[in-house]
């Protein structure tokens, strides 16, 4: 039960992840908005008529922190996803199969995803002081947005990157020792596993 819930949050996580990816609300103008992905414009009062581009390669991606930012951001998706696949397998097999179903089959593999996610979210800020973020929102510099206002996309990768963390510390195993043995406690089971102190 625990496992499936795990599961669900991971594949939960890799859908928000991919929707803020696809955003072209990260940072807003009244008549703009850009993203790690997309760009769209649209007439003044008329937000429903947006005309979005897609930058459909890394090449076409106008500055190189953001570039680097977007790199970081797919990358941290990708193993993010590969996780949820795989936690979901973990969940859906036999447990004869797994006799050892600790937190999941690569804690280290989510560490990653989460890592490289907070890593592009902190480097996207650079590219305001690009020629393109100028263009769109004034006086803008690094780490500072001029006149555009910070949107919901890239609050949401925020708030992804903080619960897929979070997830990961929840999950990971800690141990104790007792008179020479060494416990697993795991928190997304009822199972203590008991290991033998190994001496060198």
């Amino acid at each position: 039960m625990v496992g499936s819930v795990w599961a669900a949050l991971g594949l939960s996580l890799t859908c928000i992840s991919a929707l803020s990816l696809i955003s072209p609300a990260w940072f807003l103008t009244p008549i703009f908005s850009f993203g790690i992905l997309t760009y769209c414009s649209w007439p003044q009062g008329n937000s429903w008529n947006q005309s979005c581009v897609i930058f459909r390669s890394l090449d076409t991606i106008p500055d190189f922190a953001w570039k680097v930012s977007a790199a970081m951001l797919l990358g941290g998706w990708l193993l993010q996803a590969f996780n949820a696949i795989l936690l979901l397998s973990w969940t859906l097999s036999p447990k004869r199969l797994c006799s050892r179903r600790g937190s999941g089959p690569a804690p280290g593999l989510q560490a990653a995803a989460a890592t490289a996610s907070i890593m592009g979210l902190l480097v996207f800020p650079i590219s305001l002081a690009s020629p393109f973020a100028k263009k769109a929102c004034g006086d803008a510099s690094m780490y500072y947005s001029g006149q555009c206002q910070l949107g919901w996309g890239y609050v949401t990768a925020i708030f992804n990157a903080v619960l897929a963390s979070l997830l990961l510390i929840i999950g990971w195993p800690h141990t104790t020792k007792i008179q020479g043995k060494t416990i697993l406690f795991f928190s997304n089971t009822e199972r203590i596993i008991l290991v033998p102190e190994i001496r060198p």
